[in-house]
């Protein structure tokens, strides 16, 4: 993920890029929950399987330091994408065809030659490029209009970080004393999502009007961003230049972002042995892989 913060310090001039275990008679042999609809172990351990049996392409994954814990995670995380998108679709009339599909996968080389290079089989080949197009066209309907305006604060590790995120939440002078320094942090940014798509599969996209988030784009460095949400707008002014050069790998990332409210309604309900939902990521992660937290917003937002 990366975003510009406009006067924050140098250091932090570009950032990059609550759920429960299943448990109880219901659940048992449940990957994870989105809402009412149950994903069972076993669908989960049958990708996991055609995965696995694909030795070259895992050859190559676990040379890249790829781990079958990591694998599952991730084919969770896409059940749930998954999920949430049928239900946007639903409610917002998109409809994708097996033509669509067809034409798709003709376009990008040929069903032979995508499986080859990926750890599907036909069924949940056809499933994704359907998922991806839903998102795509999600993405479409509101990218030209979509801007987001923040108070930004970096943050040199994880405690100061919440230290922060808990004072802005609470709002007031110790509030007030976090913006004092125009080098670590900055009002009133305003990120829209036709000049900067990347920015707009972030967190900050994804969360209502006066919520705070922490996060930290690169673990590789100590730097945090703390960062409230002060408006959030559908109508922005937009250059349609901008909007035609929007890609489509970038339009999909920002459709499974306008899935996070979605996911926020519904509730997202994790097997521990899979990990848990990161909102801040939008997918499942071991626990101790998490990059940030969201605090809602309090009265008077």
């Amino acid at each position: 993920m990366r975003m510009q913060v406009g006067r924050v310090a140098a250091t932090v001039a570009v950032i990059g890029a609550v759920v429960s275990g299943c448990g109880g008679p219901n659940q048992a042999g449940t990957a994870v929950i989105v809402g009412a609809d149950a994903v069972p172990i076993e669908h989960i351990q049958s990708q996991l399987d055609t995965a696995l049996g694909k030795k070259d392409l895992m050859a190559q994954l676990t040379a890249q330091g790829g781990t079958t814990g990591e694998l599952a995670r991730s084919i969770v995380t896409r059940a749930v994408l998954h999920d949430l998108l049928d239900r946007r679709a639903a409610e917002e009339g998109i409809v994708v065809t097996d033509p669509q599909i067809d034409a798709h996968i003709a376009q990008n080389g040929g069903a032979d030659a995508l499986l080859d290079g990926s750890l599907y089989d036909l069924p949940m080949l056809r499933q994704r490029v359907r998922d991806d197009l839903i998102a795509a066209q999600l993405a479409q309907r509101e990218v030209g209009g979509l801007a987001v305006t923040a108070d930004l604060v970096a943050a040199t590790s994880r405690a100061s970080a919440d230290e922060a995120a808990a004072a802005i939440q609470a709002g007031g002078a110790q509030a007030d004393a976090l913006f004092a320094d125009p080098r670590t942090s900055a009002r009133a940014q305003t990120f829209d999502a036709a000049s900067s798509p990347d920015n707009a599969s972030t967190v900050l996209f994804g969360v209502p009007v006066g919520t705070v988030v922490t996060f930290q784009p690169n673990p590789q460095q100590s730097t945090w961003i703390v960062a409230r949400v002060v408006d959030r707008r559908t109508d922005a002014p937009s250059d349609p230049a901008a909007v035609n050069g929007i890609s489509q790998a970038q339009l999909i990332a920002i459709g499974e972002r306008l899935l996070q409210p979605t996911a926020d309604q519904v509730g997202i309900r994790v097997n521990p042995r899979y990990g848990v939902w990161d909102p801040i990521q939008l997918r499942i992660v071991a626990e101790d892989q998490q990059v940030g937290s969201v605090l809602p917003p309090v009265a008077g937002w």
